[in-house]
């Protein structure tokens, strides 16, 4: 059974009224490049590379969404964590739909669409 199929996922203008309102925490799971060139103010930078060694840094007792560039990544990553415990869903669209959407994003808010 693919552990994915049991991944919540959310949009970004949920995401980001949700993320407002205080009710999850923000995981990205992007590569220190690209958050450089915009992520969420307040997102928490855990490179994809990094999870396996770095997922006990995440708060078990709050609520996160994943955030990658396009969704792919932060599904994969929402799986693993799911299965280590933690309430956690996909951003579908990831930083992409983020920005679309004119959601906030730091300076100077690129992201690559490759």
């Amino acid at each position: 059974m693919n552990p994915t199929n049991r991944v919540p996922e959310v949009d970004a203008k949920t995401t980001c009224e949700q993320f407002q309102r205080g009710e999850v925490h923000l995981l990205d799971v992007r590569e220190p490049s690209e958050w450089a060139l915009g992520h969420i103010e307040g997102a928490v930078l855990i490179p994809m590379s990094q999870l396996g060694t770095r997922w006990r840094e995440l708060d078990a007792s709050v609520k996160w969404v994943c955030v990658c560039r396009s969704g792919n990544r932060s599904e994969y990553a929402s799986a693993l964590l799911r299965q280590a415990g933690l309430d956690i869903a996909n951003m579908t669209g990831g930083m992409l739909d983020w920005k679309e959407n004119k959601l906030p994003i730091t300076p100077p808010g690129v992201v690559e669409s490759h």
